[in-house]
Protein backbone atom coordinates (compact mmCIF):
# COMPACT_ATOMS: atom_id res chain seq x y z
CA UNK A 1 0.00 0.00 0.00
CA UNK A 2 2.03 2.93 -1.27
CA UNK A 3 -0.61 5.48 -0.31
CA UNK A 4 0.23 5.27 3.39
CA UNK A 5 3.99 5.56 2.88
CA UNK A 6 6.10 8.65 3.10
CA UNK A 7 6.44 10.43 -0.25
CA UNK A 8 10.18 9.67 -0.20
CA UNK A 9 9.56 5.91 -0.25
CA UNK A 10 8.02 6.05 -3.72
CA UNK A 11 10.98 8.10 -4.97
CA UNK A 12 12.62 6.24 -7.91
CA UNK A 13 16.06 6.88 -6.39
CA UNK A 14 15.07 4.98 -3.24
CA UNK A 15 13.60 2.13 -5.25
CA UNK A 16 16.81 1.95 -7.27
CA UNK A 17 18.87 1.70 -4.05
CA UNK A 18 16.67 -1.10 -2.74
CA UNK A 19 17.01 -2.96 -6.02
CA UNK A 20 20.81 -2.60 -5.91
CA UNK A 21 20.82 -3.90 -2.34
CA UNK A 22 18.92 -6.99 -3.41
CA UNK A 23 21.20 -7.49 -6.40
CA UNK A 24 24.23 -7.29 -4.11
CA UNK A 25 23.38 -10.81 -3.03
CA UNK A 26 24.54 -11.92 -6.49
CA UNK A 27 28.03 -10.39 -6.11
CA UNK A 28 30.48 -13.30 -5.70
CA UNK A 29 33.09 -11.40 -3.63
CA UNK A 30 31.84 -11.49 -0.01
CA UNK A 31 33.65 -8.27 0.95
CA UNK A 32 32.09 -6.31 -1.91
CA UNK A 33 28.71 -7.84 -1.04
CA UNK A 34 29.18 -6.93 2.62
CA UNK A 35 30.16 -3.36 1.74
CA UNK A 36 27.13 -3.03 -0.51
CA UNK A 37 24.84 -4.29 2.26
CA UNK A 38 26.43 -1.92 4.81
CA UNK A 39 25.81 1.06 2.54
CA UNK A 40 22.24 -0.07 1.87
CA UNK A 41 21.53 -0.44 5.60
CA UNK A 42 22.85 3.07 6.24
CA UNK A 43 20.63 4.45 3.49
CA UNK A 44 17.59 2.59 4.83
CA UNK A 45 18.25 3.93 8.33
CA UNK A 46 18.44 7.48 6.95
CA UNK A 47 15.17 6.92 5.09
CA UNK A 48 13.60 5.48 8.24
CA UNK A 49 14.67 8.51 10.28
CA UNK A 50 13.32 10.88 7.63
CA UNK A 51 10.04 8.96 7.51
CA UNK A 52 9.69 9.15 11.29
CA UNK A 53 10.25 12.91 11.07
CA UNK A 54 7.59 13.07 8.32
CA UNK A 55 5.19 11.10 10.52
CA UNK A 56 5.83 13.40 13.47
CA UNK A 57 5.31 16.48 11.27
CA UNK A 58 2.00 14.94 10.15
CA UNK A 59 0.90 14.66 13.77
CA UNK A 60 1.66 11.00 14.48
CA UNK A 61 2.40 10.53 18.18
CA UNK A 62 5.48 8.91 19.65
CA UNK A 63 3.12 6.36 21.20
CA UNK A 64 1.95 5.21 17.75
CA UNK A 65 5.47 5.12 16.35
CA UNK A 66 6.67 3.19 19.38
CA UNK A 67 3.80 0.71 19.08
CA UNK A 68 4.79 0.01 15.48
CA UNK A 69 8.30 -0.94 16.63
CA UNK A 70 7.25 -2.68 19.83
CA UNK A 71 8.67 0.19 21.90
CA UNK A 72 7.32 2.57 24.46
CA UNK A 73 6.89 6.25 23.65
CA UNK A 74 10.20 6.95 25.40
CA UNK A 75 11.91 4.07 23.59
CA UNK A 76 10.84 5.43 20.20
CA UNK A 77 11.99 8.93 21.12
CA UNK A 78 15.38 7.65 22.24
CA UNK A 79 15.84 5.46 19.19
CA UNK A 80 15.08 8.10 16.61
CA UNK A 81 16.26 11.26 18.34
CA UNK A 82 19.59 9.61 19.15
CA UNK A 83 20.09 8.35 15.59
CA UNK A 84 19.19 11.72 14.10
CA UNK A 85 21.47 13.69 16.42
CA UNK A 86 24.42 11.30 16.44
CA UNK A 87 27.30 11.92 14.11
CA UNK A 88 30.76 10.37 14.32
CA UNK A 89 32.14 13.66 15.66
CA UNK A 90 29.42 13.94 18.32
CA UNK A 91 29.88 10.33 19.39
CA UNK A 92 33.64 10.70 19.62
CA UNK A 93 33.23 13.92 21.62
CA UNK A 94 30.85 12.16 24.02
CA UNK A 95 33.29 9.29 24.50
CA UNK A 96 36.10 11.68 25.35
CA UNK A 97 34.07 13.16 28.19
CA UNK A 98 33.63 9.79 29.89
Amino acid sequence: MMASCSPGVADPAHLKRFTRALQAQEVPDPMRRLDSMRRSINQLEELETTTVADARAAGVTWNRIGALYGLSKQGAQQRFRTRKNTSPDTTLHSLRRV
